[in-house]
C-alpha cells in the first residue's frame, strides 16, 4: 500500500512539475549551445530560438553547430529533447480534452459575470435560451440540472451539474454576479407527481428561491428571481422568500385559451408580444424630465414609433392618461431595437 502511495505521488508530482521542467529544460539546452559554440549563436536568444526549431523538428538551416563537441550536443537534444516535448504537447492536448469533458458534464465552475441563470432543463427552457440568443448578443446563459451532460453545446451556453438547491452549485454557476434566475418547474416531478400532489412541484421551486434569497442575504447582493409556478394557489407560500416575478403557467395558458374563442387570432397577439422574432418587442425606457403625465410620454413615443403599453405590472395605461407619473415609475413600451436604441441613447444590446 505504500509503494501505491508513493506512485500515485510521483505521477502527480510529474503533472505539476512537467511545465517547468520543459522550460527548464529548454533554457538550459540554449545555454549549453551557446556555451559550446559562442560565434556560431551570437546571443543567448538565438540559442533558445535553434533550441525551440530543433525539438519542434522544424529546422530552418539558419544555424548549425559546427564543432563536433556541439554536433554530439546536438544528437544529445534530439534523443531527449523530442520525446520531452512530445510529451508535454500530449499532456497539453490531453488538459484540453479534459477542461472539454468537465465543461461537457457540468463539473466546471463559471466565473464570468452578468449571466442569466436557468434552472431546470426542458422545452420551456430551451426557448427561453433562444429568445435570449436572439435578444442579446453578448449575454451568457448558465443552465443548472442534473443531466449526466451538457443538454446543448453553444459559445456562450455553459452547463452546470447538481441540485439547484444546494449552495454550491448556485455557488459554482456564479449566481451572486448574475443578472438573474429564471427558475423553471421541475420537469421530471411535474410529469410524475403534479397530477397526485402539485404541492411537490412548486415544493421543489420554493426551495430553489430559498436558497438563492440565502445567498443574497449572505452576499448582499440583489439577484432578479423569475420563478414558474405551477398553481396560482401556492403563490402565498413564496411570501418569506425574495421573488420578482412570478410565471403562473396555468393561468396565463387557460386565459389566453378563453379569450382565444372570445376573440380569434387572439393567441397570435401573446405570441408577437413575449417574442422578439416579428421585429417588435417589449423594452423598459426610462421616465424623461418633460413627462409629467402618462399622456405626455404616451404621445412623445408614440410620435417616434414606439407604444408606451404598462407601468411595472400595471397595463392600464389607457385609464389614467391624465394621471401624473411617479418618479419611481417602471415604463414599458413596444417598438423595434432600431427606435429602442435611438430613445434610449444606446448604441449596443444590454
Amino acid at each position: 500500500m505504500r509503494l501505491k502511495k508513493w506512485l500515485y505521488y510521483l505521477v502527480k508530482l510529474r503533472k505539476k512539475i512537467l511545465v517547468p521542467f520543459v522550460l527548464l529544460y529548454i533554457l538550459a539546452a540554449a545555454l549549453g549551445i551557446y556555451m559550446i559554440e559562442p560565434h556560431t549563436f551570437q546571443s543567448y536568444l538565438t540559442s533558445i530560438y535553434w533550441v525551440m526549431t530543433t525539438l519542434a523538428t522544424v529546422g530552418f538551416g539558419d544555424y548549425a553547430p559546427v564543432t563536433n563537441l556541439g554536433k554530439a550536443y546536438t544528437i544529445l537534444l534530439y534523443i531527449t529533447g523530442i520525446g520531452l516535448l512530445s510529451v508535454f504537447f500530449g499532456k497539453l492536448i490531453e488538459t484540453v480534452h479534459h477542461i472539454d469533458r468537465m465543461k461537457a458534464g457540468g463539473k466546471m465552475k463559471f466565473t464570468g459575470k452578468d449571466h442569466i441563470i436557468l434552472i431546470g432543463w426542458s422545452e420551456k427552457s430551451k426557448l427561453a435560451m433562444q429568445e435570449i440568443f436572439k435578444s442579446d448578443q453578448k449575454t451568457d446563459i448558465v443552465i443548472i440540472d442534473d443531466l449526466p451532460k451538457a443538454p446543448m453545446m453553444e459559445d456562450r451556453l455553459f452547463y452546470i451539474r447538481g441540485n439547484a438547491t444546494d449552495e454550491k452549485t448556485l455557488l459554482d454557476a456564479n449566481i451572486p454576479k448574475a443578472k438573474g434566475v429564471i427558475i423553471f418547474a421541475d420537469q421530471i416531478t411535474q410529469d410524475n407527481f403534479s397530477s397526485r400532489d402539485p404541492l411537490l412541484v412548486d415544493g421543489k421551486t420554493l426551495l430553489i428561491a430559498t436558497a438563492i434569497t440565502l445567498i443574497e442575504q449572505r452576499y448582499n447582493k440583489e439577484i432578479h428571481v423569475t420563478a414558474e409556478v405551477v398553481n396560482q394557489n401556492h403563490l402565498p407560500l413564496f411570501d418569506h422568500v425574495k421573488v420578482d416575478e412570478f410565471i403562473p403557467t396555468h393561468e396565463m395558458i387557460s386565459h389566453a385559451a378563453v379569450r382565444s374563442l372570445f376573440s380569434h387570432g387572439v393567441t397570435n397577439m401573446y405570441s408577437e408580444l413575449m417574442s422578439t422574432q416579428y421585429g417588435d418587442s417589449m423594452y423598459e425606457i426610462p421616465k424623461k424630465a418633460e413627462w409629467r403625465t402618462y399622456r405626455d410620454a404616451f404621445i412623445d413615443l408614440l410620435d417616434k414609433g414606439a407604444t408606451l403599453v404598462a407601468d411595472s405590472g400595471d397595463m392600464h395605461i389607457n385609464q389614467k392618461l391624465d394621471y401624473l407619473i411617479p418618479e419611481d415609475a417602471q415604463l414599458f413600451i413596444i417598438c423595434d431595437k432600431d427606435i429602442y436604441k435611438e430613445l434610449t441613447g444606446k448604441t449596443e444590446d444590454k
